[in-house]
């Protein structure tokens, strides 16, 4: 195997460690990032490391906010914590409506949408829809993740559906939709973040799966190199978001999206 291949790995977990907890779309920048790097992978090998790099990029959730995901808390013995129970059966809830259309529907929708013309069309439509949802000045009426209900819960499943369109970013769309419920955009991003380990697990070991879960010492270690590089990456990237929301709001990324969609239409139309 050729050390250029490993870089090529590296540059695409970095790529998979900021774009997936950003909403900017990781589709939209693995797509152009491939054009550019021109991997030497076979097309199933290639499919299923972009799904499965995410793995490590849960694992950043995970360690970051791992008092708020373990259901166990110890003071004289070790209990159960309640709230921590529920959220998870919330986070699973929110799960259900993209995990049925998924399965059912997971090869029609990349055959149909999986080309640069749809990933363009969302980037750009989301960027605005980010710039015109944050200048209406909502106010939150959901500021802990305690307050979000079932029902909240699973209207951002609902929203989670659209991300199954390549480029609009899974991120986006349920934080979009959070915006929209009434959290704040705190919950809305640490709640998307939560939502990420079932579904992004889930999702990388059904592309596991179908590619036959064999691969040749090469592909382990090119798929090993972009997990550590996404998990450190997304450790970054997620710090960074929280940081950044705290002082400021999401139009920033709206703007970013349009310009990167507009870039997408002009590289495939009248370059490539």
């Amino acid at each position: 195997m050729e050390f250029i291949e490993i870089i090529k790995a590296i540059i695409l977990g970095i790529v998979e460690g900021v774009t997936e907890w950003l909403p900017i779309s990781s589709t939209g920048h693995m797509i152009l990032v491939d054009e550019f790097l021109q991997l030497n992978m076979s097309e199933a090998f290639k499919e299923m490391f972009f799904v499965v790099i995410q793995l490590g990029a849960i694992m950043a959730v995970v360690v970051l906010y791992w008092k708020k995901l373990i259901p166990f808390s110890k003071k004289e013995k070790i209990t159960l914590d309640q709230d921590t129970i529920q959220l998870w059966f919330k986070i699973l809830a929110a799960c259900v409506p993209a995990g049925i259309i998924g399965i059912l529907f997971d090869d029609k929708i990349n055959a149909m949408f999986y080309n640069y013309q749809t990933v363009a069309i969302t980037l750009i439509v989301y960027g605005i829809l980010f710039i015109v949802i944050e200048s209406t000045n909502r106010s939150a009426n959901i500021n802990e993740l305690s307050e979000i209900s079932y029902k909240t819960a699973l209207m951002i499943g609902i929203f989670q559906v659209l991300s199954l369109i390549p480029g609009t970013s899974r991120s986006g769309a349920t934080i979009l939709g959070a915006i929209l419920i009434g959290t704040s955009r705190t919950v809305a991003a640490e709640f998307t973040f939560f939502l990420a380990i079932p579904v992004m697990f889930g999702a990388s070991l059904i592309k596991a799966y179908k590619f036959g879960l064999v691969v040749t010492n090469d592909e382990l270690i090119i798929l090993v190199t972009g997990m550590i590089t996404a998990f450190v990456v997304s450790i970054l990237a997620i710090k960074f978001l929280m940081g950044y929301i705290k002082k400021h709001d999401f139009k920033v990324f709206g703007w970013y999206r349009i310009v990167l969609g507009a870039l997408v239409i002009l590289y495939f139309m009248f370059i490539n």
